[in-house]
């Protein structure tokens, strides 16, 4: 937003309009308890080129972190055609897309968005993007509760935290019962879910990779799901690895939510992030959310229209199926050029990410810390260390961040960091890394 001075008399001539004496009284409803009372200690004013250099020296103090953490959010290079397309005002300023006549080019970008989504999962539908992942799990849950008439949902304890947290809220608010499935040795098996499995149950929740990183047997817990009728909900949070892993519907899961942010969407210190809500055709009725439709006119010429949304989540309140009534258009759009713009090289930059995982981990290993799992992964691990603050904080001093401590999620993993490396980290920038910790330690 440019910055536009006003003038003496143009405030005077404003102050007038609205009917107040001076600037103070806009703020007379503030009490003065929690008021400054004093003015501030401003330095003297600056030239511009005085500003810009004072600018330039602060700016020279930053650390520039090289960032050895997943766990949800993942530091992916963005092109320059991301931004550059997605920074189009059309784009920008794109109203909702109730009227199809004036959306057509939001419309178009939304369907190719689910189009993306629906081939990389596997599955026959998606819909125009949830808010994040969290909250993409919880409406895949009532979506799953409404459809199967049964008010039960197990979920592995390998979900992200954060997810199973929000669902909780949720479960709470709508009578939905929540089973937590223990998991053993980073993954959970099949007779675990038996035994937690009984007529109640409309669904299995798990994640792969799941919050350790490690790939679960998603065929094997598909058919334990199936088995006692319900169905298998895979959360996905790091959509990089669909480039290399089979899709969750090819493996039997019947619903796919999870975050899509790796594509085209920055870390941006946690958000704004990207919900994926995904499922097979019939879940069409059941699911929430925006679906866009391809259609032609009456010339005949192709068009696009939101499609199948009654829009009584607007109305109904607590009897709606969702009150999601919107989506990230701008996030999805930016995944949208990316993976179009990556198009068949996904497979080779997920390939990258497990090579470089697979090194940091072999480094790291070498120099005697101890992996936890030994589970086939993708670009997370986890490993243990004598005293994971001490090594943290020693590596933060070198503008690293180095891992997630696993002791605030797991209390029998106080010990141990999830690890996480990307195409961002080079082979140079992990053997620096070792050549840091060597010294350091």
């Amino acid at each position: 937003m440019n910055y536009i001075s006003n003038t003496p008399g143009d405030i005077e001539e404003m102050l007038k309009v609205i009917g107040v004496k001076s600037i103070d009284d806009l703020f007379a409803d503030i009490p003065a308890s929690v008021g400054l009372n004093k003015k501030t200690a401003l330095p003297a004013p600056l030239t511009e080129i005085e500003a810009g250099d004072l600018l330039t020296e602060i700016a020279g103090r930053n650390c520039v972190l090289k960032s050895f953490i997943g766990a949800g959010v993942y530091s992916h290079y963005i092109p320059a055609v991301v931004d550059h397309l997605a920074s189009r005002s059309e784009f920008y300023t794109a109203y909702t897309p109730y009227q199809p006549e004036v959306s057509q080019g939001t419309l178009t970008a939304i369907f190719e968005f689910q189009t993306l989504i629906c081939r990389l999962t596997g599955m026959d539908i998606t819909n125009a993007s949830m808010y994040d992942g969290a909250t993409s799990l919880a409406e895949a849950v009532f979506m799953a509760v409404r459809s199967g008439n049964r008010n039960a949902v197990i979920v592995s304890d390998t979900v992200h935290p954060h997810y199973r947290q929000v669902l909780d809220t949720y479960s709470r608010a709508g009578g939905i019962e929540v089973r937590t499935l223990k998991s053993k040795n980073g993954a959970v098996t099949a007779g675990d879910i038996d035994m937690l499995m009984d007529d109640a149950v409309s669904a299995v929740v798990v994640q792969n990779p799941n919050f350790l990183g490690c790939c679960e047997d998603l065929v094997e817990i598909a058919d334990a799901a199936h088995s006692g009728k319900a169905y298998l909900i895979t959360v996905v949070t790091e959509p990089m690895s669909l480039g290399i892993l089979k899709s969750p519907g090819e493996q039997g899961a019947d619903i796919v939510c999870g975050e899509g942010q790796s594509f085209g969407n920055p870390a941006g210190f946690g958000g704004p992030l990207l919900g994926i809500l995904a499922a097979k055709d019939s879940f069409l009725r059941k699911m929430p959310g925006r679906l866009v439709g391809k259609t032609t006119d009456a010339d005949g010429t192709e068009a696009y229209v939101l499609t199948l949304q009654t829009r009584e989540q607007h109305i109904r309140r607590d009897r709606a199926t969702s009150n999601i009534c919107t989506n990230q258009g701008l996030c999805a759009l930016r995944s949208v050029i990316y993976m179009t713009f990556l198009g068949n090289t996904l497979r080779e930059l997920a390939d990258l990410n497990h090579r470089l995982a697979s090194y940091l981990k072999r480094r790291l290993v070498e120099m005697g810390f101890t992996p936890v799992f030994e589970r086939p992964f993708f670009n997370e691990f986890v490993l243990s260390f004598d005293d994971v603050e001490r090594v943290r904080s020693a590596l933060r001093n070198d503008c690293y961040q180095f891992g997630v401590p696993l002791g605030r999620y797991y209390p029998e993993h106080e010990n141990s960091l999830l690890l996480c490396a990307t195409e961002m980290n080079s082979p140079a920038d992990i053997d620096r890394l070792v050549s840091v910790i060597e010294q350091t330690l």
